[in-house]
This record gives C-alpha cells, structure tokens and sequence, in this order.
C-alpha cells in the first residue's frame, strides 16, 4: 500500500503541457477534435472561422457538427477523444443544452471532455444556477466570445482537458502497475516471471515491444559485466538469443546499453531502446532489453520507473520462491532431486502408462560411514558429489535421479535401464575426488512398478526393505522386492507397536529360572527372564520379541526396567533368608552400547541397595567380539561396582581367545545346542567338555543351559561343569512361585 500511495502522490509530477501517448488515454494523437453543438447553422460557421487555422499546443482544430440534442447523442455515442463541446442551451426545448450536460457525463461517462455552454438568451439558463447544478466547465454568452476570447475559452479547455487526461492515464497506469504485479508475483519460476515482464512492458506502453531479459549466473556476486548474463526470456524476434549468454549478442548498440545499465545500476531510455535494470536484494537481479522503435514519452518513462520499483519487490518474491521450491525439491549438495521430488515423480510414473516397464532402484553406497569418518566430512561430501555425477552420466538422459538419504540414491526409469549390472558397472572404476583414488561399492534395492497397487510413497518403502534385505545378506548384492518381504516387515512392524504398547501397559513380565549346582542340586541363583503376554492371553516367544525390541530400541528401556526388577526381587530373596542367591540379567548390545548405561546400573544398585557382587550380567559372545576395546572399557567399570559378567551361548560366536582373556569375564555360559549333543545317540559333548576345560584353564566359572535329562547333568558333571540351569530341575517362575519354591526347602529341589 505504500508504494500505491507514494504513487498517487506523485500522480501532479506527472502533468505537463507535452503531447502524450500511454496506453487506454483518449488524446488525441493528430489535432484536437472540437464539437459544435447549435441548431444555428451560422454559429458553426461563425466558429470554424474564427479557430479553424488555429493551432493549440502545436496541434490543428478538427470539427465535429450537431444541429440538435439528439443528433449530438448520436455522435458522442461513436465518436472517441473529444476535447471541448461548445454547447448551445436552447435548441429543440428551452433546456436541451442542459439535459445534453447530464447524457454526457452520467450515461456516456465522459467526465474528461470540457463543456462551454453558450447562450444567447442567459434567462433560459441562468449562470449561477447551470455552473451549480450541472457539470460545466464554462459559461459564455455568444455575445461575448468575440474570436479573441472564443480562441482564449478553448485554448483554456484543451489545456486542462489534456491535464485531466494526464492525470487520468497516470492513475490508470499505476492502477494497472498494482495489478500487473500482483499477476507476476503469482508466477511460478524466474523464467515465467521474466516472460511476464516482457508481456506487461507492452501492455503499459500500448504498443508492440520486442526484447529479452537476462538473469545474472551467479547469485553470490553483483553483476557488472555481460559475461555475468544469461538470456532467459526473449520475445519472438529475439528468440534466437534464448539460453545463451548476453556476451554473445551480436549488436554492439544493444551490448553497451545492457553494461552501462549494469555499470549504473538505472533504466537507460535511448531512441528507440529501452533498457530497464531490475534489482532484488538478493543481489541476483534482471536485465530488460526492449526495442520500442520510437521514442516513449516523459510520462511513459515514470511509469516505467514506477513499474519497476515495483516489480523489483516481485522479483524479491520470485526469488525467494524459487529458492524455496530449490530447497525443497532438490539436494543442495548434489543438485539432484530430493526425497519430495523423487516420490512426485513416482506417482506420476504410477498413473502413466511408463509404470508397465518402470523399476525403482535405491543405490547404497557400501561402508560410507567408515570412508566419512577416515576422510573427513568435506572430503565425503565431495565423494558423494564424485558418486552423483557419474550417476547422472550414465543415467541422466534417461532415468530420473534422487539423492534420498545420506549415502542412498534413487533411480527410476525403464526395466532395461535400470538393472543391477548397470548399476554395478558404474562403481567398477574408481572415484577420483581430492587427488586420491577411492574405490566404492554399493548394495541395491529394487522393485518393478508394473503390478504394483500402491502409492509412491508405499513403493520407496517397500524398496527400502529389499535394499535392508540385501544388506543384511551380504554387501555389494542386490534383492528385488517380494510381497513376502512387505509382509514381513509389516508384520515387524506391527509387532513393534504391539510391544510398545505392552510395556506400557504393563504387560510385560519378568520370571526366574533356577541355576542349580549339580553337585548338591540346591540353587544358587536365578536367571531373569522377560515374558510378554499378549490381549488375547497368549505368550509370545521370545526369540520373536527380543530382536524386534533391539531393532527398535526400545530394549534400553525394558532392559533397565528388567535390571531394576531383578534387583528388588534380590534384596527380597535376601531378606527372606537367601542371603548367598545370585542375580543374572541379559544385557543386549543396544543396551550395554547405550551411552547412559552405566549410569543406569549404579543408579539401579543404588536405589535397590542390591550388593553388586550378587548381580550378574550376560552378555553374548557376539558382543564380546564386535567391538572388544570398548568392551574392555566399559567391563572394567562395571567390574569396579562389583558386578560380575558372563558370556552368554559360548562357544557360538568363534571368539578369540586372546579378547577372551582381556575381558577378565567371571563366567561362561555353555549354549543349550551343545548341552543336546549329550544323548544316547551321539557323542559325549566334545563342544561342551572343551569349553569345560577352557574355562578351567581361565579359572572361570561355567554353567550349562538347556540341562534336561540326567544323562546330560551327569556328563556335564563329568566334565567338570557343576552349574546348571535346564527343565531338569526347574522351569522359569513368577516371583511369588520362584519364593514359594525355595521356602520349600532341599527335598523339593532335589530331584527324585
């Protein structure tokens, strides 16, 4: 509004005394057309006599001729750009004249003409009363206006005719200035904006224009030289210049235009060319280029300065849009479409007749991660860049590229494009980035679209869980997409939403397994054990639950509920009198890696008040050898409180005996698998008698799991294992049933 304001200020500047020509003004463009209304035949050519070799403002006198109110109402109703109607009062009725002045300005609209009255006879029409009720602009009677004061009247009339005129067509511009950037600033993309430019240009000017508009290349620096250009927009003439630099614009008139305006930073009007500079505060600002073949008026010029201060701010708009549509339909890094883009384009392809033989692909590059972290960030980035522009070499022509995760691409296009050996083929060779050679490779995920019933947004999902699929077969393969897989990984899923929901609600549940010594069959602890029951009554196994927990991460907190539980039932089976029992709790990777674990278990001892030396925690062996420094770290603290470790399933995770040593674990866990070897049908358990003698060789405790038959605890004892837990001698128990067992005493644990 305050740009419109500051215009309608500025409306008087606008007003001179020079011919004219703005678009939608009724000025006349050869002479000035003077209307003679009279039933007086002698008065017309009283009148033409005394003006016709007349010239106004350095424009001749043209005449139009009435003889009655009723043939002027047929003239003025067809004839355009009247200046002055010399009006006779008394024609057909004593008022005609008068009734005339109404038809004129109120059902023809014409409020510019100016309108002299003249009388012979002032009774009919007194001059205080026809200048009050009626819009003239002049009272004269016919006796006065001698030629000296007719030529005087009308010259006077003309003058303000073409002001009014002025200041008419200068509120229709501004008025059409406020639409017309209304109009560009709802166009999508600079080259849409600037076309509009060219089209409104002619518009406000009235005439044909032909031109075309440059965009600066680079929006980090202003722009001061023709280099800097590049052509976006052109009109018809000029549309052999399209998408090529301004420097190669072979006229030289034109070139020095553009760089003196570039130079100056101000429209230029020259002649017949215009060159009109447009500035946005991002500094990327548009070059007009226009070719008006004659010279446009001062009038016109401030328009034209008005114009632009304007649609300068739509420009701003426009940038600022088409930086936003960048940003969120394409990869800043590498200039590829973005995930938003990519499942555009996926629906699209999903409702033509390309999905028939399209394929989606989701390209991850193998062990990013370790190469970002050796290398550092600015040198994966460039990596990542290395990797999409040999992407778009092979496939940019003819697929549709993504860049869609960190180090995952997307490739959509036609079945015979997008295949595995293509995609292969590309990271034969390796990346040169930084002077250093750096040799990738990549696992894929693909589905074919042909058949397939759901959204785009459904299709990246399910790509997505063939390319995991693939991965976690084996790096640098591929898997395409089944309908076993969705409902896999849907039913997971469901699963995950379940389990949160259990945890929450409390129906998770935590029982105990009796480990017994062999020897004396009387128990020295209990194993913690986590249950689920579902709504329907039913248990869900662990080996379902667990690793979906894990998957999800919500196995932290059950893990240290599970821990907080075992504790408070320790110091509960102290009170009671079992003051030697032992505590053991699983701790899964996610948990034992989790940053905040230690903190979680000295606050679990503490609010407990369990003694450390009683609680014991698993972990696997596969824990153990993944990462084995951090293991060691993080076990000697632990050890510190006085807790004591054990390695769960040993024996199924090909440990290294020398980590094995490093650990300084308290107990080995011997996995129920090789406890089953032990039967009247096969051997005597070498596996199981093996890790018996290592552990004693460590002078590390062992116990056995999966214990059954007496065949199997008798063996073991053999070996030297006296630790069991196994059906044999006890199930897992709720708390209230692990209590009630053990106040039963000796003759109940032992068996018959």
């Amino acid at each position: 509004m305050s740009d419109l304001n500051q215009a309608n200020d500025d409306a008087l500047i606008f007003m001179d005394e020079q011919s004219v020509s703005v678009h939608g003004a009724p000025i006349p463009k050869a002479s000035w057309r003077i209307m003679i209304i009279d039933d007086d035949p002698d008065v017309h050519s009283a009148t033409m006599f005394a003006l016709g070799s007349l010239e106004i403002q350095n424009r001749t006198l043209t005449f139009l001729h009435a003889y009655s109110a009723n043939e002027a109402r047929e003239i003025l109703a067809r004839e355009p750009d009247i200046a002055v109607i010399l009006l006779d009062v008394v024609m057909e009725q004593e008022d005609a004249g008068l009734n005339l002045v109404n038809y004129v300005r109120k059902n023809l609209g014409l409020i510019d003409v100016r309108i002299i009255l003249r009388t012979g006879q002032p009774g009919y029409a007194p001059e205080i009363d026809a200048i009050r009720d009626y819009d003239i602009n002049d009272y004269k009677t016919k006796s006065e206006l001698t030629r000296t004061k007719l030529y005087t009247t009308v010259t006077s009339a003309i003058r303000s005719y073409e002001q009014i005129c002025s200041i008419s067509a200068n509120q229709r511009g501004l008025e059409f200035i406020v639409n017309a950037s209304a109009e560009l600033m709802s166009q999508k993309g600079l080259q849409n904006f600037s076309s509009g430019v060219l089209q409104q240009v002619a518009v406000l000017l009235g005439r044909k224009i032909e031109g075309f508009v440059c965009n600066q290349i680079d929006d980090q620096h202003p722009s001061l030289k023709l280099d800097d250009l590049y052509i976006i927009a052109t009109s018809a003439q000029f549309s052999h210049l399209s998408e090529r630099a301004a420097n190669k614009i072979d006229e030289s008139e034109i070139k020095t235009l553009i760089e003196r305006s570039l130079s100056e930073k101000r429209n230029i009007y020259k002649d017949s060319f215009i060159v009109l500079h447009f500035e946005s505060g991002s500094q990327k600002n548009l070059t007009v280029f226009l070719q008006t073949n004659t010279d446009v008026s001062d009038l016109d010029q401030r328009l034209l300065e008005v114009f632009c201060s304007n649609i300068s701010v739509g420009l701003n708009n426009v940038m600022l849009t088409s930086r936003l549509h960048q940003y969120a339909y394409f990869d800043p890094l590498t200039g590829l479409a973005n995930r938003l883009k990519l499942l555009q384009t996926l629906n699209e392809t999903l409702q033509s007749r390309m999905k028939d033989r399209s394929v989606l692909s989701l390209i991850d590059i193998d062990h990013f991660a370790e190469t970002n972290d050796a290398l550092g960030h600015q040198f994966g980035d460039l990596l990542l860049c290395s990797v999409a522009k040999r992407l778009l070499d092979h496939f940019g022509t003819s697929c549709h590229l993504a860049r869609v995760g960190g180090d995952t691409f997307a490739l959509l296009g036609d079945e015979d494009q997008v295949t595995p050996s293509r995609i292969f083929n590309i990271f034969q060779q390796a990346f040169e980035v930084d002077k250093q050679e750096v040799q990738l490779s990549s696992t894929i995920g693909l589905i074919r679209l042909g058949g397939y019933e759901g959204g785009g947004s459904d299709a990246l999902k399910d790509t997505n869980i063939a390319l995991k699929r693939a991965k976690a077969h084996q790096r640098s393969s591929h898997s395409y997409f089944t309908v076993d897989m969705g409902v896999e990984i849907r039913e997971r899923v469901r699963m995950m939403h379940a389990l949160r929901a259990a945890f929450e609600n409390e129906r998770l549940f935590v029982v105990y397994q009796p480990q017994i010594d062999m020897r004396t069959q009387s128990p020295v602890g209990a194993e913690a054990l986590l249950r689920w029951k579902n709504e329907e009554g039913q248990f869900v196994p662990p080996d379902q639950f667990i690793p979906i927990a894990e998957y999800s991460g919500l196995i932290v907190d059950i893990g240290e509920w599970v821990l907080r539980s075992a504790c408070f039932e320790l110091i509960h089976l102290h009170n009671l009198g079992f003051t030697d029992f032992k505590m053991a709790v699983n701790v899964s990777q996610a948990q034992f890696s989790h940053p905040l674990f230690l903190q979680s278990l000295e606050r679990a001892l503490t609010d407990t008040r369990a003694p450390a030396n009683c609680l014991e925690l698993e972990i696997t062996e596969s824990m153990a050898m993944n990462d084995p420094e951090m293991l060691i770290k993080t076990l000697h603290h632990i050890k510190q409180l006085g807790v004591q470790i054990s390695i769960d399933d040993f024996g199924t995770g090909f440990s290294s005996l020398s980590h094995l040593q490093k650990l300084n674990v308290d107990k080995l866990k011997i996995d129920r698998a090789f406890v089953n070897e032990i039967n009247d049908k096969s051997g005597e358990g070498s596996i199981a008698k093996m890790i018996v003698q290592l552990s004693q060789s460590l002078n590390i405790k062992v116990i056995a799991e999966g214990v059954e038959t007496k065949l199997q605890a008798d063996t073991l004892m053999g070996f030297g294992c006296h630790l069991a837990q196994g059906y044999l001698y006890a199930r897992p128990k709720t708390q209230l049933d692990l209590r009630a067992w053990l106040a039963q005493g000796p003759d109940h644990w032992r068996l018959n």
